[in-house]
């Protein structure tokens, strides 16, 4: 398999030119719900218990929910009275309640919950997109004394070897946190806590067309663009790398979680 010349990224997180250029990609998320649902992975069930560590009875709320993939586990857990979710996009906030999940269509910046209501609130695969100042005064106005936020991502494990890189270069899939990365948080939080794990992923190549869709690069892409990382990623998986249609592919990822509490 033929190594990518460019290393992976040592950024700590994504760059946007402005705050426009990162709503504006955000938004991307309008719509695709149903693809994403289908082919992001699941979170670690290690990534939950960290989060609810200690809590018997804990109220949540799960801010940039999406699909609902880390709400569901956090619902389902015998420590959670109640969760809520928050995302600003229609498409899923419909996939959220087709999960009987109460849903608040806001944003983290400004989320329109009451005060001190929560004892934990989660953001999964979603800090990098917010303003994190604004956001950390809001999570500090809703988020009880005690109580906590959690973050977290599952990110392609690019270093996991060299044909993997090469894959996410191609898919435009993010390669934006480098391994050991620790996210920039405001007053009046700080990373108290944090989680390393791992998983693979099993899918086949036309799913990993499909994953390509979910990501903003191409949601936000025209019809040329499109065609050219389909015929891209085409070769690469057939030809390059010798997959057959429905075969397995197996996609090693990386889980980082942090645990904030008030400095």
């Amino acid at each position: 398999m033929a190594h990518s010349f460019r290393p992976p990224s040592a950024r700590e997180a994504p760059h946007f030119a402005t705050a426009a250029h990162r709503e504006t990609t955000a938004r991307a998320f309008s719509h695709g719900a149903r693809a994403y649902d289908d082919v992001r992975p699941d979170y670690p069930t290690a990534v939950a218990d960290f989060f609810l560590a200690g809590f018997t009875h804990a109220g949540v709320v799960d801010i940039g929910a999406g699909t609902g993939k880390l709400t569901a586990a956090l619902a389902a857990d015998g420590r959670t009275r109640a969760v809520t979710a928050v995302d600003p996009s229609p498409a899923m906030a419909q996939a959220l309640r087709a999960k009987n999940v109460p849903v608040v269509r806001a944003t983290a910046e400004h989320t329109a919950l009451a005060d001190a209501h929560f004892d934990l609130a989660t953001l999964a695969q979603t800090w990098h997109w917010v303003d994190v100042s604004a956001a950390s005064r809001e999570l500090d106005r809703i988020v009880r004394p005690g109580g906590r936020v959690g973050l977290v991502w599952n990110t392609i494990d690019v270093s996991a070897d060299p044909w993997v890189l090469r894959l996410t270069r191609i898919m435009h899939s993010g390669d934006i946190h480098r391994p050991g990365f620790i996210p920039e948080v405001a007053a009046p939080w700080r990373v108290a806590r944090e989680l390393r794990t791992g998983f693979v992923d099993t899918l086949t190549p036309e799913l990993v067309h499909t994953l390509m869709h979910t990501r903003s690069y191409w949601l936000k892409a025209n019809a040329k663009t499109r065609s050219r990382m389909t015929a891209n990623l085409d070769w690469y998986l057939y030809e390059h790398l010798g997959f057959a249609p429905g075969q397995p592919v197996e996609l090693p990822y990386r889980t980082d979680a942090f645990v904030l509490e008030r400095a």
